[in-house]
């Protein structure tokens, strides 16, 4: 053998060695990533998961729940506005009562027994702590000796009139509101508690969103990734080949059979229009919310961009 011909021999055979290692490591590399693929694709459908679980419960729990006690509280305030009318109206009724007193002018100056009760309090007091003459201390005994009258012929005249009824009536409304302002305070609580629950969980669905819109980004960086080391270990199979072909013999004749052709290109038709038709169903479940298989999510990956 020729010089010339021994270190073709030479380097072809260091050529195709090392076309072999390039193409072991196109193809680890080209694994790897698509195990990350795998792993994206995972970690997208778990995040889908948890979003649909607390929308859900938003949807079927606190919204309902929060909305429950919304109408609670709306209605009871309506019934609390209702009551304070009542009121007014019952207050207002009892002085129209007092106005028309028949007693005489010094019942007209009060609108309540407490009243009276006040002013005796106020001049038995005087005669305790302060420093009287007798004669100014008799002048208040017998102020509050005419209060007294007064008070009486008071109490009589609720008695036997209306005002009486006026003032029960007043005091059970008073009551009732009290009642309601107690019950709006906890019903009022219990539906911001709820809506503070969805305000959180929509604070966690934006998070979950976010993580998810970082990974889909990952996802197509590492998918490019991944078909740039195949588009190589193609390249690099394509040289080997070409190499091993001129090592071998052309047999090749012009009678050769073509069969074998176009039993690959009707096996590449067939499962070209398979791969339509699954993308055609995954897009479908995609469109309708559903989850998606590896093998789905990868096809609608690998759609080419409009």
């Amino acid at each position: 053998m020729s010089s010339a011909n021994k270190n073709t021999s030479q380097i072809s055979k260091i050529s195709f060695k090392e076309l072999q290692i390039q193409i072991e490591e196109f193809r680890q590399k080209r694994d790897d990533l698509n195990k990350k693929t795998k792993k994206y694709i995972t970690e997208l459908q778990e995040i889908d998961g948890k979003i649909e679980d607390y929308l859900k419960v938003v949807k079927d729990d606190y919204k309902k729940k929060r909305d429950y006690w919304n109408d609670k509280v709306k209605k009871l305030k309506d019934k609390k506005i209702e009551y304070k009318q009542l009121l007014d109206k019952c207050i207002d009724e009892g002085k129209v009562l007092l106005k028309k007193s028949k007693k005489g002018k010094d019942t007209k100056k009060f609108i309540s027994i407490k009243q009276i009760d006040k002013k005796i309090d106020n001049l038995e007091r005087r005669i305790e702590i302060e420093n009287l003459e007798i004669v100014e201390e008799n002048a208040i005994v017998d102020k509050i000796r005419e209060l007294a009258k007064i008070k009486h012929d008071f109490f009589d005249e609720q008695q036997n009139s209306d005002y009486l009824r006026i003032e029960r009536k007043i005091k059970i409304v008073k009551i009732n509101l009290n009642k309601i302002y107690e019950q709006l305070s906890k019903w009022s609580n219990k539906s911001q508690n709820y809506h503070a629950k969805m305000h959180e969980t929509y604070e966690t669905i934006n998070e979950l969103r976010e993580k998810k819109k970082t990974l889909e980004e990952e996802l197509i960086e590492n998918k490019k990734a991944a078909d740039g080391y195949h588009e190589q270990l193609l390249r690099v199979m394509d040289k080997r080949k070409k190499i091993s072909k001129g090592k071998r013999p052309n047999y090749s004749t012009k009678s050769k059979s073509k069969t074998p052709y176009r039993k690959n290109t009707r096996k590449n038709y067939e499962l070209e229009k398979l791969k339509r038709d699954k993308l055609a169903v995954a897009l479908e479940k995609q469109k309708a919310g559903k989850k998606l298989n590896l093998f789905e999510a990868r096809l609608i990956l690998e759609q080419p961009k409009d």
